[in-house]
């Protein structure tokens, strides 16, 4: 049996961005990522900033993401960039990943996040958690109608980034498929491990 997917944003869980702009996170590098071509959100309708883009990125989420029982997969705006840029500081292979082609971006007027139904085609039947600060519950219920395996949908704080307590819901969650009949996730269900009122800026 396949593990399930682990769908991987960059900035909110492994880049705390909304942390206090003058004080790095302790245990967290600062990776400086110059704007230009295969840089993420460069050329893309975005406007191109002079300055490095500054990206805070812990070491020890390689190893933790690598412990955990899943096929990780990159969901993010960075794409393939992310196997250039994050991969390496985290000790990561290079990582399958979402090209989301002309849904980058593009609001839905149903208010499900544009990441939502691409994750869903390419999980395509497939237990999935997915781990991003942008969901809401339109988004749970998408994932409840649309995708008929179990489904973690879980938030983190970019003010905090991924923590112990989130590396111990996924790894509880990736154990609870082995386990028939528990109840817990089943087919057509989702989960969140913490909530959120609103949406955030996209930043991916």
């Amino acid at each position: 049996m396949n593990r399930p997917l682990l769908f991987l944003d960059v900035d909110g869980p492994l880049n705390p961005y909304a942390a206090k702009p003058q004080k790095r996170p302790d245990g967290y590098t600062t990776l400086r990522v110059p704007w230009g071509r295969g840089i993420p959100m460069a050329d893309r309708g975005l406007p191109v900033r002079r300055r490095p883009l500054r990206v805070w990125l812990n070491p020890e989420h390689g190893r933790s993401l690598l412990g955990l029982d899943y096929e990780l997969c990159w969901a993010t705006t960075w794409m393939d960039d992310a196997n250039r840029w994050i991969a390496p500081v985290l000790g990561l292979p290079e990582l399958p990943f979402v090209d989301f082609g002309d849904a980058l971006f593009q609001e839905r007027p149903d208010g499900v996040h544009w990441k939502t139904a691409p994750l869903v085609r390419y999980a395509n039947g497939r237990p999935f958690a997915w781990v991003d600060d942008e969901q809401i519950d339109l988004d749970e219920a998408y994932v409840a109608a649309h995708h008929h395996a179990p489904g973690l949908l879980h938030h983190v704080n970019p003010r905090i980034g991924l923590r112990g307590d989130d590396f111990r819901t996924l790894a509880d969650f990736a154990r609870s498929l082995g386990t028939p009949r528990s109840g817990r996730f089943g087919p057509g269900t989702s989960r969140r491990g913490s909530r959120c009122s609103r949406r955030r800026p996209t930043r991916g």
